[in-house]
């Protein structure tokens, strides 16, 4: 059957649809998905962990009222009501998704697997369909490095974990990225013993030196966090499933009652076999031009299936892209100057545009500088009790190039230099602006304010790292 337009993918790229359909009502779509309808960031990703991880920050709230003269305990975890709370709130999202998908007179809703058989044409299930105008929005799934005994002992992923009735006594991270320190704070917060395992010689190893290691001391205060340990086998005796680690030349044995792999993401080219519809790839991942269209005109692809920035804000900008090239017929080419991103553990994280040492690499020593302020010297810290950063990397004309927070509320501190950066406004427009005193967002303006050379900075780095 041949269509208007066909959609992989239940995500951003119903955006797309959206627009087709409004410009186009008389056109027919089909949309595949061969999971539950949402697309990962509802169904598995961001807003479910989100909503476990406020359960997370108010156990972690509770425990240190008594700081601020409130007397008050934690009787016990329910650990079912935590997660049916989630599933709840998920399921209605997904059953209205897909009665809007059944119910479309313009949508053939497809619940299978799409497959490339030629370019432009799919197999779903039993039916080979068509169209000239194709979006992927296929998505991603956990990554599962091979290691030994790994399938024999049993696992969870990102995904898999969502489904927990039962929350284990302990618990082995193998990973120390995004996902692993998310959920790692919140099985944390609930009571589990939590141990954390990272290759790399330290946690969150793609955010600057100073957040990783200031996240770490935190972290450490409710979960185990080793660095540098390669896991190469994995053995289950009895209840227990232990990791055979590699430390400096020596095997440590790390021990818990299950195990959570979190060391990134795979694509879903096994499945959607983009090759044979003449799509190139690149380990897997859809190769896009600059307006996200594939190597096969008429054929556009956005969100985690390009492997880029996989966050679910990005692919809706990536979605708005797509409708001005594949609908509209512009040329907008997609911009990634300014891509903000949070990690939503104790304290939470956020950064945006470069970090030092990429400025120092693409600007020199002499015109970079450093913006820096602590949230604890500030009003709103110091009634919080919370301890946390924000650094600002910055040109010596006062153009902002990047942002890098550690603190409470990080994810919504970075905002405003986020939309200073894509509107072009100086690091001395955000120092200038008037800011509500005693507000945390004076951190800001304070960091902004309080500019130094990298020299000068690199006492205060290393007080951090140090500490």
């Amino acid at each position: 059957m041949e269509y208007d337009l066909i959609a992989i993918g239940t995500g951003s790229a119903m955006s797309v649809v959206e627009a087709f359909l409004a410009l186009n009502p008389e056109a027919k779509v089909a949309v595949i998905d061969k999971d539950e309808p949402g697309g990962i960031c509802l169904t598995r990703g961001c807003i479910p962990s989100k909503i476990l991880l406020y359960s997370a920050e108010v156990a972690r709230e509770v425990r240190r009222s008594g700081n601020f003269g409130i007397n008050s305990r934690i009787d016990g975890i329910d650990f079912r009501k935590v997660m049916g709370r989630m599933r709840r709130i998920i399921d209605e999202d997904i059953k209205m998704i897909e009665e809007g998908l059944k119910n479309s007179p313009n949508i053939d809703y497809f619940r299978d697997v799409a497959e490339f058989v030629e370019p432009y044409k799919l197999k779903v299930g039993d039916k080979v369909i068509s169209s000239k105008r194709i979006i992927i929005g296929a998505g991603s799934k956990p990554l599962v490095p091979k290691i030994e005994g790994l399938e024999e002992a049993g696992y969870l992923t990102s995904d898999t974990l969502l489904k927990l009735e039962e929350m284990p006594e302990s618990l082995a991270i193998i990973g120390g990225g995004y996902v692993a320190m998310e959920y790692g704070n919140f099985f944390a917060q609930l009571g589990c013993n939590v141990k954390i395992v990272e290759m790399a010689d330290r946690i969150l190893p793609n955010e600057e030196l100073e957040i990783s290691r200031f996240v770490e001391r935190k972290m450490k205060e409710v979960a185990e966090i080793h660095t540098r340990s390669r896991v190469f086998k994995v053995e289950k005796r009895g209840e227990e499933k232990v990791l055979l680690v590699e430390k400096d030349g020596k095997t440590e044995e790390i021990e818990a009652e299950e195990i959570l792999v979190a060391v990134g993401r795979a694509p879903n080219s096994d499945i959607l076999k983009p090759e044979k519809g003449g799509i190139e790839t690149e380990r897997g991942w859809i190769k896009v031009n600059e307006y996200l269209e594939t190597s096969v005109p008429g054929v556009y692809a956005l969100g985690d299936a390009i492997g880029k920035h996989m966050f679910k804000h990005v692919a809706n900008y990536e979605a708005k892209v797509v409708i001005f090239n594949a609908i509209l017929g512009r040329k907008m080419k997609v911009n990634y100057k300014v891509v903000p991103h949070a990690v939503f553990t104790y304290p939470e994280v956020a950064s945006v545009g470069l970090k030092e040492g990429e400025a120092l690499e693409k600007f020199g020593r002499e015109n970079v500088f450093v913006g820096f302020f602590r949230l604890e010297e500030t009003g709103k810290g110091i009634a919080m009790d919370e301890e946390g950063f924000v650094k600002l990397v910055v040109k010596r004309d006062g153009e902002i190039l990047g942002c890098h927070i550690a603190a409470r509320n990080a994810s919504i501190l970075i905002q405003e230099v986020v939309l200073a950066m894509e509107h072009n406004l100086s690091v001395f427009d955000l120092a200038e602006s008037m800011h509500i005193h005693p507000a945390q967002s004076e951190v800001v303006m304070w960091a902004a304010s309080n500019l130094m050379s990298v020299d000068e900075y690199s006492k205060i780095k290393e007080e951090i790292v140090n500490a």
